[in-house]
């Protein structure tokens, strides 16, 4: 059993059982022993700053003890004391060999404040893409004229999110070089040096030192004030993100709980007031996990997003549960879609049957046309119900449905006649053509008089593929026909042939050259709706919108008329006399 010891490396606390304090000891004391004493302590501080970073990477919880297996993890990573010289010639490489074993450590963005001119941002960008930060600086420099000065705005959005490499852990990070005991010592070094050229070199480079703190000044001072506006806007937009996220997320929870729970309910209920994307044929429950996975995970992490915004420092899920998520997400997407096809699939083909039947009429004969309800299966007769499941008079489950549709059309042909089409959908031609047969419609002729359903069934077995019945009364040029007060609510003829007046249900309409004409229709006022009609016992007088006259007064209609004839009856007396002279 060892002690466990509390130790403080890097600014954070750690408990490390005694083995592994002393061998970690015996470590620190080795690596100061082989430092030159220029930047020494300075280089032992940015190896514990390291050190405590990989310690951070592999404890699962703060209460972890740290034991011989991470120190010995540590010091692979790190380095071996006895395993580094400086050579100040050496070629830099993002790869070292430690113990026969490469380890390659990832870049990462930071500004680069050692070689900025402002904020590091080009410096950064020049080292995370291996190019020279004059290419970037050149690129920053042209854009705003391309731009239209949007790339200032991005610049002083990167100053305020790009982190600055501060300690020498970062630098090299920056850079992709590995951060062991060799790079920190050399970097270290590095700084020294450049530290003590800039002291012997300070007459040379006051003025540009100055006008680069000026510079630096102007810009720090931007980008605090950009930085503070972009606080307040990122709060505000992590607020609605929380907001909206968390009514989605428990909407999408609640309406899955409450599909998963349905599919204990009779399937005339589910069926009957329940509809999905995917389909009927997936059970509820399946459909329902689905929807909180699919919908769900999305609005989670889109949730944690604006707590992130408004919340500093949030702790993190962890990359266990988010990858776990993601993959979650993923699976349950890939079976939503697949459901979806295999959905679309049971509708990909249209099916119909065709049955034709002549109406036999006299010339004086009008046809009446009159759509019938069942009252066992609905009290309303209007076109209202597009599927529903329910029983027939034998207590047989079937498939009702109002889903009716009628057009009335001119034919050339002597003798009018109806024509009905049942159409219903299947995964193929043959399978929609028999479940189009399937349907039961019915129709009589009673004499000049045609009843129709205003109702399809179908055996439960049948589903609901989009089953429906088409209409078309095709009737000869002349033809009369009345229309019951419940045609219209089937009536899917083209306004332009066959405009039926709702509003005068008594009337008689006659079928003509391009359209239908109603024969008794009243004339209505509103065709005059902006014109001031005057009327009293001797004249009508009309005027329109503009006070333009349209019909003039009786009595001065007749004058007009009496006059002409007058002068007609002058003219003919004129023309006689004048012939009987020359004779």
């Amino acid at each position: 059993m060892n002690k466990t010891i509390s130790i403080n490396l890097g600014g954070f606390f750690f408990h490390i059982d005694e083995d592994a304090y002393q061998k970690l000891s015996r470590y620190f004391d080795a690596v100061k022993r082989s430092l030159a004493p220029d930047g020494r302590d300075e280089i032992m501080k940015d190896i514990e700053s390291r050190i405590a970073e990989l310690f951070q990477e592999r404890i699962q919880n703060e209460k972890q003890v740290i034991g011989l297996v991470e120190i010995d993890a540590v010091i692979g990573i790190m380095g071996q004391p006895e395993d580094y010289k400086i050579d100040e010639d050496a070629t830099k490489s993002s790869n070292f060999s430690s113990t026969n074993k490469t380890y390659t450590r990832a870049k990462r963005l930071y500004r680069d404040k050692d070689n900025s001119l402002l904020g590091g941002v080009a410096a950064g960008f020049g080292h995370y893409l291996n190019i020279d930060p004059l290419w970037v600086r050149i690129l920053f420099i042209i854009s705003p004229f391309i731009s239209f000065g949007t790339s200032i705005i991005i610049y002083l959005i990167l100053w305020i999110l790009i982190p600055e490499a501060i300690t020498t852990s970062q630098k090299l990070e920056m850079k992709g070089e590995p951060i062991n005991i060799s790079n920190i010592e050399r970097k270290v070094k590095e700084g020294i040096d450049e530290i003590s050229d800039k002291i012997g070199n300070i007459d040379h480079q006051k003025i540009a030192d100055n006008a680069k703190y000026g510079a630096e000044k102007v810009g720090s001072t931007i980008s605090d004030i950009f930085g503070t506006i972009f606080k307040i806007f990122a709060k505000f937009i992590g607020a609605i993100i929380v907001i909206t996220a968390s009514f989605a997320l428990l909407g999408f929870i609640i309406a899955g709980i409450v599909m998963m729970f349905s599919s204990s309910m009779p399937d005339n209920y589910i069926l009957n007031n329940i509809q999905t994307p995917i389909g009927l044929e997936t059970p509820l429950w399946v459909q329902g996990i689905l929807l909180i996975l699919v919908f769900g995970i999305p609005f989670f992490f889109l949730l944690l997003l604006g707590l992130k915004l408004l919340v500093n420092n949030l702790k993190s899920i962890g990359n266990v549960a988010t990858y776990t998520l993601i993959a979650t997400w993923v699976i349950a997407s890939g079976i939503a879609i697949s459901l979806g096809i295999n959905e679309a699939t049971q509708m990909a083909f249209e099916g119909k049957v065709v049955q034709k039947e002549e109406i036999i009429l006299t010339p004086t004969d009008t046809l009446y046309i009159k759509f019938k309800n069942n009252d066992f299966y609905s009290k309303n007769a209007h076109h209202d119900t597009d599927f529903r499941l329910t029983q027939d008079e034998n207590n047989k489950d079937i498939i009702y449905s109002n889903n009716i549709s009628i057009e009335i059309m001119e034919t050339d042909e002597a003798v009018p006649f109806i024509q009905i089409e049942k159409l219903a959908n299947g995964k193929s031609a043959s399978e929609a053509k028999k479940r189009a047969e399937k349907i039961k419609y019915a129709y009589k002729i009673e004499g000049n008089t045609l009843i129709l359903d205003n109702y399809l069934i179908s055996a439960v077995e049948n589903k609901f593929r989009g089953q429906e019945v088409e209409l078309y009364l095709y009737l000869p040029k002349g033809t009369l026909f009345k229309t019951d007060k419940n045609f219209k609510h089937f009536d899917y003829t083209n306004n332009n042939f066959f405009d039926l007046n709702y509003d005068f249900s008594d009337g008689v309409y006659r079928v003509d050259t391009d359209n239908i004409t109603c024969l008794n229709c009243p004339t209505s006022v509103n065709n005059y709706d902006d014109n001031e009609i005057v009327n009293d016992s001797t004249s009508t007088i009309i005027y329109d919108a503009n006070g333009v006259l349209i019909k003039k007064e009786i009595k001065e209609i007749q004058n007009e008329v009496n006059q002409e004839v007058q002068n007609v009856k002058i003219e003919i007396d004129t023309k006689k006399e004048t012939t009987t002279k020359t004779k």
